[in-house]
């Protein structure tokens, strides 16, 4: 059975486990091994059940425990093929681990794993798409300006999507970030807001998907039930509970895995 299991996600620290206790794989580690690890443990996931690390771009708060994740076990790390080279030369990645420049689909524990554009103020930027062994599509998208036709392809098909809703843009152009950092997170390569992710999440449904986490939420320019509102309210045309299911992806697990 597919499980997805959200150990981090915020603007400060991101983290994705997809599998369970006898292997799996994680997308991003934007956290300290420490906090990584004591994660796994609370959902009862060995660190020898990671047989590959997949990375989506290479800012501190999706790579910073990638160092010590990978001197501590040899996983295996994946990604684009420039944003490998950038996290080899600033020594991000252990010399133990093997390295792929992911081009096409490729198998891991048992699932199918490919990668998709994301527009992002980084030298490469990408989301996942997973085909698990149970034949379900799951997605992770997060750190996107917003929704190209490459997105909204790959997302569409998947039965559960963790999506970013990182900002609301009152609290965003009203709060205290300096004028430059406002303009790059509404620029087409910032972070995708609230609206926007609740006009794809209607996208998806009526395209089948059913199961959503809202993710990568912005602790600054943000609030969960805010979020959640925002989507809830702009899905009129649907019953919550009966024609989708959504939660917010935790800054922090504490335990619990979304099964769909």
């Amino acid at each position: 059975m597919a499980r997805l299991y959200p150990l981090f996600s915020s603007s400060k620290g991101n983290s994705t486990f997809i599998g369970n206790e006898k292997g799996g794989i994680l997308i991003d580690a934007g956290v300290s091994f420490k906090r990584l690890s004591a994660a796994l443990e609370v959902n009862n996931i060995p660190l020898s059940a990671i047989q590959g690390v997949f990375i989506t771009h290479g800012h501190s708060d999706h790579v910073c425990g990638l160092k010590m994740l990978t001197s501590k076990t040899g996983c295996s790390v994946y990604g684009q093929k420039k944003t490998l080279r950038q996290l080899i030369d600033s020594d991000k990645i252990s010399p133990r681990s093997y390295i792929v420049d992911l081009n096409d689909k490729i198998t891991v524990s048992g699932m199918e794993i490919s990668l998709f554009n994301t527009p992002h103020d980084t030298i490469q930027s990408c989301g996942y798409k997973i085909h698990t062994s149970d034949d379900k599509y799951c997605a992770v998208c997060t750190d996107l300006g917003y929704i190209t036709e490459e997105v909204d392809n790959a997302l569409t098909g998947c039965k559960m999507v963790l999506i970013e809703s990182n900002y609301d843009e009152n609290m965003l152009r009203t709060g205290n970030y300096p004028f430059h950092l406002k303009e790059r997170i509404l620029s087409d390569n910032g972070h995708l807001s609230n609206p926007d992710c609740a006009a794809q999440i209607e996208r998806l449904i009526k395209k089948g998907s059913t199961h959503f986490l809202l993710g990568h939420l912005s602790q600054d320019n943000n609030r969960p039930y805010i979020a959640d509102k925002t989507t809830t309210d702009y899905l009129t045309e649907f019953t919550r509970g009966k024609d989708y299911l959504m939660g917010i992806a935790p800054v922090e697990t504490k335990g619990g895995a979304v099964i769909f």
